[in-house]
C-alpha cells in the first residue's frame, strides 16, 4: 500500500513539474490581446518600433539559424511573403543567436530578403524574447494593422488562410 502512495506521488508530481514547464514556456500574449510596443535596431542599422508597421499585417517571428524547424519553416514564408507583400504584409524576424556569421549564411541560403530584421545575441535572455517570453522557437505572432495580435504559432497553411480572408476584405 505504501508503495503505491509514493507511485502516485511521483506521478503527481510529475504532472506538476510538467505543466509548470509548458505554462513557462508560453509565449507572454495570446490572440485577441494588443502586440506590445517595442523599438530596435535593424541589422541594417535603422531603428524601428512595432507600431510604425500599424496598418500592415505582421508576423512577428522568432527564429534561429541553428534550429532545424526554423528554417523549415523559413521555406514557407519566403512564398509567403512574395505573394501577399504587396498586399500589406511584413515579416519582421527577430534572431535569437549567438554568431553573426551563421545568421547571415541563413539569410542568405533561405531568401529571407525582407527589411525587417534584428539580431538578440543573448539566446533566449535578449529584451525581446524577454518582453514576449520566448524559451523556445520557432514562435509567431500575426498582427493586424491595429496592433492586435491574430494568432500565435500558426502553421504556414492556417497563416496562408487567415492572409487570404483578411487581405480580400480590404
Amino acid at each position: 500500500m505504501q508503495s503505491r502512495f509514493w507511485k502516485l506521488g511521483f506521478v503527481v508530481l510529475g504532472l506538476v513539474i510538467a505543466y509548470a514547464v509548458y505554462q513557462y514556456r508560453q509565449p507572454r500574449f495570446i490572440a485577441g490581446e494588443t502586440a506590445p510596443d517595442f523599438t530596435t535596431t535593424l541589422t541594417n542599422g535603422e531603428t524601428v518600433r512595432l507600431s510604425d508597421l500599424r496598418g500592415k499585417y505582421v508576423l512577428l517571428q522568432f527564429w534561429g539559424s541553428w534550429c532545424g524547424p526554423c528554417r523549415a519553416e523559413n521555406r514557407h514564408l519566403v512564398p509567403l511573403y512574395e505573394q501577399f507583400h504587396d498586399q500589406g504584409f511584413e515579416i519582421f524576424s527577430i534572431a535569437i543567436e549567438s554568431n553573426e556569421r551563421s545568421w547571415k549564411r541563413a539569410v542568405e541560403m533561405d531568401g529571407l530578403y525582407w527589411k525587417y530584421h534584428t539580431v538578440e545575441y543573448d539566446q533566449f535572455k535578449g529584451p525581446l524574447a524577454r518582453q514576449f517570453n520566448i524559451h523556445s522557437i520557432p514562435t509567431t505572432f500575426l498582427i493586424n494593422p491595429d496592433g492586435r495580435i491574430m494568432g500565435v504559432n500558426l502553421k504556414t497553411d492556417q497563416l496562408e488562410k487567415m492572409l487570404q480572408t483578411a487581405l480580400a476584405s480590404r
